[in-house]
């Protein structure tokens, strides 16, 4: 990938949106990859069960947290 704005941190910064974690996983980030889908889709989780309901928040902020991750990612991280 090249720099920060590069069409390659576009792209995942999109798949990002959609799966969070993604982005990361098209990076070549695995690990990353799997801490933002794991924690996101827990918390997500949570939220459904309506006993947690204030987990969207959080999982709401990792969501985000994925997709500015993916988008400024520099290379050599």
């Amino acid at each position: 990938m090249s720099g920060q704005g590069s069409g390659g941190n576009v792209l995942a910064a999109i798949c990002s949106f959609f799966i969070p974690g993604l982005g990361q996983l098209v990076q070549g980030r695995i690990m990353k990859a799997l801490m933002f889908f794991i924690v996101t889709a827990v918390c997500y989780a949570l939220t459904a069960t309506v006993i947690l309901f204030f987990m969207w928040i959080v999982a709401a902020i990792f969501h985000l947290w994925a997709i500015i991750d993916a988008a400024t990612y520099k290379g050599g991280d």
